[in-house]
């Protein structure tokens, strides 16, 4: 059976180094593959997740030193959240108090104990408390492996209306209504890692503007191309939506689409991962380059900046 949720999220960053040691220094997740943006390969392409960065762990950013901050509105993603161990999350408090990250009081919502807070460049996160601890736990930095992420627990995303993007939650992607509270919806797939997504209907504040902070997009799984050809005609035939064409993202396949509250959305295959282009023991070593832009190595090398 094929499993649904969130395969990952991507965002916008400044610095790529202040990115690289918040997201591994602090956050304790891996730095599973150092690319380049296909589209764009003067800029990084960093991605994060556990130790293999299997679907539902990988966080993503294109960092652009002096890039101007992002703003937060309607059509965009509000918050990107982590799982932990439901214990953890006074450890993870004391953590952020050590490293100087600023931080909400722990909250509760939808039942679950939640830590908010910002990364350098002011996205915000958050961390839920999980009955299940999982899978997914990469202990590798100074993170205890009772207490590391395990991958994503979902998106909360900022609508103007939620009813036209729940249909494509519910009628393509895999996700079913769970609860209300306030003017949030939660919708789960049954996965745990990046099983959820919340929509947050406000009505007609600002739109977002993207920058430094703010998500480019987030990609939905499927299994495989059939899977996703499926769910490419049911946003086309049933919703009425465009589509792209398939794009070979090198370790996923991927297609993209506006959904109606206005947030691009992708649908990737689950592989063929990572491991694809080097062995698992060193992801995140190199510099990683698609073949049509290995000739291009040296230039490329030469723009970019450097990272430690």
């Amino acid at each position: 059976m094929s499993e649904h949720g969130i395969h990952h999220v991507t965002a916008y960053a400044g610095s790529a180094q202040r990115n690289l040691d918040f997201y591994t220094q602090v956050l304790g997740l891996r730095l599973v593959k150092k690319t380049v943006n296909f589209d764009d390969p003067g800029t990084y392409h960093l991605y994060y997740g556990d130790e293999t960065g299997r679907p539902g762990t990988i966080l993503t950013f294109f960092p652009f030193d002096h890039a101007a901050p992002g703003r937060v509105g309607i059509g965009e993603t509000q918050e990107t959240a982590f799982r932990v161990p439901r214990a953890s999350i006074g450890w993870w408090t004391h953590r952020l108090v050590e490293k100087g990250v600023a931080h909400e009081a722990p909250t509760h919502v939808f039942g679950e104990p939640v830590l908010r807070f910002r990364d350098p460049d002011g996205m915000m996160l958050a961390l839920v408390g999980a009955e299940d601890e999982g899978e997914g736990a990469y202990a590798g930095g100074d993170v205890p492996a009772e207490h590391a992420i395990r991958g994503f627990h979902g998106v909360t995303l900022l609508l103007g209306a939620a009813e036209k993007t729940a249909a494509i939650l519910t009628g393509v992607l895999g996700f079913h209504e769970t609860a209300r509270e306030g003017s949030s919806i939660r919708f789960a797939s049954g996965v745990s890692q990046g099983g959820f997504v919340t929509l947050r209907a406000v009505g007609g504040f600002l739109s977002g503007r993207p920058g430094a902070g703010s998500v480019h997009h987030i990609a939905f799984r499927a299994a495989d191309d059939a899977a996703q050809e499926a769910m490419a005609k049911a946003l086309t035939e049933t919703h009425g939506l465009a589509v792209t064409e398939q794009r070979d993202r090198q370790y996923f396949r991927s297609i993209y689409f506006r959904e109606p509250g206005g947030v691009l959305f992708e649908i990737a295959t689950d592989g063929p991962g990572f491991a694809v282009d080097e062995p698992v023991e060193a992801l995140g070593r190199a510099l990683k380059l698609p073949p049509f832009l290995e000739a291009h190595r040296a230039q490329i090398e030469d723009v970019l900046p450097k990272v430690a």
